[in-house]
């Protein structure tokens, strides 16, 4: 599915449909029970408009009422973190994309390679934002479309892969190991939670990530992944 494109603000600063994700961030970020929608055409953003919030959902399309307690959503005392990743070509140049949301604070972060894969974006990016983490003594919550990326935190794999010296229970070599260690231990002392999101499914922060890893991986003079072996 590609990813969406509008952005259509029912209830916000100024209603409308926007074509990019700041310009709709503007007028709804801090506004109370702001609703907003992501569509991949503007007809279908105008239809949505007609009647917000009831009308038949473009595929894989969401709503999100920013003073409800949506499961994605930024939440109050914690540091939520949305990234994504991936390569043109797989391998190919690659970029990651972050947004880091705390309280009323918020960043976005990216890089690219020359050379390197999606599933490394896809670590890199949780690594650079855990590496820039300011808050570290209050939960932190990240939100990414790597189901590789969460299953190998949350199910064990990656810390089953550095105990056997790197090889897996198929007895293959563990892949991209110097991520995945340093993502162990930065994950190590943080009191975090890794999350699953369908990627390209309407999701705002999801799609800023997309948007800033695509911009990156097009950068020019791009470094050289040197943990990358292809």
């Amino acid at each position: 599915m590609p990813p969406k494109k509008v952005y259509a603000v029912a209830k916000g600063r100024k209603p409308g449909i926007y074509n990019n994700w700041p310009a709709a961030q503007s007028q709804i970020e801090g506004f109370p029970g702001a609703v907003f929608k992501g569509f991949p055409t503007i007809k279908e953003a105008e239809e949505w408009m007609k009647n917000p919030g009831f009308g038949k959902s473009a595929p894989g399309s969401k709503s999100i009422k920013l003073n409800e307690p949506v499961s994605t959503a930024p939440k109050a005392g914690e540091v939520t973190i949305y990234t994504d990743g991936g390569s043109s070509g797989n391998p190919g140049p690659g970029g990651y994309g972050i947004v880091q949301v705390y309280g009323e604070e918020r960043k976005e972060m990216s890089g690219g390679f020359r050379l390197t894969t999606n599933n490394r974006m896809e670590l890199m990016g949780v690594i650079v934002a855990l590496r820039n983490l300011e808050h570290k003594n209050i939960p932190v919550s990240i939100f990414t479309d790597s189901s590789y990326v969460v299953n190998g935190i949350t199910k064990g794999w990656a810390k089953s892969w550095r105990k056997n010296n790197w090889i897996k229970s198929d007895k293959k070599p563990a892949i991209n190991p110097d991520l995945w260690g340093e993502l162990l231990d930065l994950v190590e002392p943080l009191k975090i939670t890794f999350n699953w999101v369908k990627g390209h499914a309407g999701n705002p922060l999801n799609e800023r990530c997309d948007e800033l890893a695509v911009a990156a991986a097009k950068g020019k003079n791009l470094p050289v992944d040197e943990g990358y072996k292809g």
